[in-house]
């Protein structure tokens, strides 16, 4: 243990006890309605490219996409799927079994108890569902109950309204832009970094968990009251 300073000097909590250093390992996750397996080329590849074909807007924001035919695709796919730090995941709906999204754990800083979540995009039909909060839920609940973090981070482009609204929805905290950032597509990113911190974690938890109950949604999958996690 490091002798304990006699400066008299603020210092941060000590944090007792330490992150247990767990870094992704790929198993599936299950949901409700959907499910998320690690990436596969070989079962996901068709689903995910039939399932944004003609919307090109997807891919404003992202690094890489839109994709002129499905080989493109498969190849990219190919490379995500043996990538790890991102370690990429697709979001299959379950009562179609077919993948309609993905999105990855990157950046993992095990010995901080630091991950983010990113590369998250959704085809058109899964948007706005039930089952597009559930994979978010079940993303965010791996990071603090199995993974054991600390700090989640979500960041995206400064100008991505939606996806901003989508990371103060799903519980996290704005904390501030990063000033370019980045350079995507020859263009300038600023960067807006969002976390949700562990301590935070059991409210969220509770209010995504009130919002998934079957009885909040009727027969056509309508939500009755909205997600709330103040």
């Amino acid at each position: 243990m490091p002798r304990p300073s006699k400066a008299n000097r603020p210092l941060g909590l000590i944090v007792d006890p330490l992150p247990p250093g767990s870094r992704p390992d790929m198993r599936p996750l299950h949901g409700r309605w959907v499910l998320l397996e690690p990436v596969s080329a070989e079962r996901h590849a068709m689903d995910l490219f039939a399932s944004v074909a003609g919307s090109d807007q997807l891919w404003t924001y992202m690094g890489y996409g839109p994709w002129d035919s499905s080989e493109p695709f498969e190849a990219w796919l190919r490379e995500r799927e043996a990538a790890r730090d991102p370690w990429f995941y697709a979001f299959v709906r379950r009562h179609r079994a077919q993948a309609c999204g993905m999105g990855a754990f990157m950046r993992c800083d095990a010995a901080n108890g630091v991950i983010e979540i990113g590369h998250i995009w959704m085809s058109p039909d899964l948007q706005k569902t039930r089952e597009a909060t559930e994979a978010i839920f079940l993303m965010i609940r791996h990071c603090f109950d199995d993974l054991g973090c600390r700090r989640l981070e979500w960041k995206c482009d400064a100008l991505n309204a939606p996806s901003r609204k989508a990371a103060e929805r799903f519980g996290f905290e704005f904390e501030g832009i990063f000033r370019q950032h980045m350079i995507v597509k020859g263009r300038n990113r600023d960067t807006a970094w969002y976390a949700m911190l562990d301590k935070d974690w059991h409210r969220v938890r509770a209010g995504f968990e009130a919002w998934l109950r079957l009885e909040n949604f009727d027969a056509k999958g309508h939500q009755k009251t909205k997600l709330h996690l103040a």
